[in-house]
């Protein structure tokens, strides 16, 4: 992928991560961030919350480990963007970083466990993490790969890995978070 395509979506998902706005990750912002998502599971899927946070702390670690040159147990923009392009998105810490994350999410909104997403089910975490429910509903549109009007496991994985890996702009994934001007 393109440095300036990767760092485009990169600065985006810092944004989305970054909870209390001061431009600057820590460990905080990502248990925040996975507690919103642990809010869209069942009531009493503990296990399911339980991945959930267990996988955004190994994302975090991960992070520190080889993302934060300063060591001041923060992580910059500048840091967050690196860091993805060279360690989160390279083959060995892909499936453990990011996969896991949406093998959790995908449980945790799969709220009547039928296996696939529905419109309304998709539209529920991302318009609780701030993205418009406008565009959120658009995004699912673009998403359902097969036009069954349901987003299934491999469509959401598939999702998952355009947005981190892709180099082409108008992949469908590009809109999980929003749009995204490259």
């Amino acid at each position: 992928m393109t440095t300036a395509l990767a760092s485009q979506k990169f600065s985006r998902l810092f944004d989305w991560f970054d909870q209390d706005r001061d431009d600057r990750l820590t460990r905080e912002d990502f248990q925040a961030t996975a507690e919103i998502f642990a809010r869209v599971a069942r009531e009493g899927d503990h296990d399911t919350v339980a991945a959930i946070h267990g996988a955004f702390d190994a994302w975090w670690r991960l992070l520190l480990e080889h993302g934060d040159t300063s060591r001041d147990g923060r992580i910059s923009r500048r840091e967050f963007t690196t860091v993805m392009q060279v360690n989160v998105t390279a083959p060995e810490h892909f499936q453990e970083a990011v996969m896991t994350i949406a093998d959790a999410v995908i449980n945790a909104l799969d709220t009547n466990r039928d296996g696939v997403l529905s419109r309304d089910e998709y539209v529920r975490l991302y318009v609780g993490l701030g993205v418009s429910r406008e565009h959120s509903e658009a995004a699912f549109t673009r998403l359902d790969l097969d036009g069954s009007g349901t987003i299934s496991r491999a469509e959401f994985r598939q999702a998952i890995s355009d947005f981190y890996l892709s180099a082409d702009p108008d992949a469908p994934g590009n809109q999980l978070l929003g749009p995204v001007g490259f």
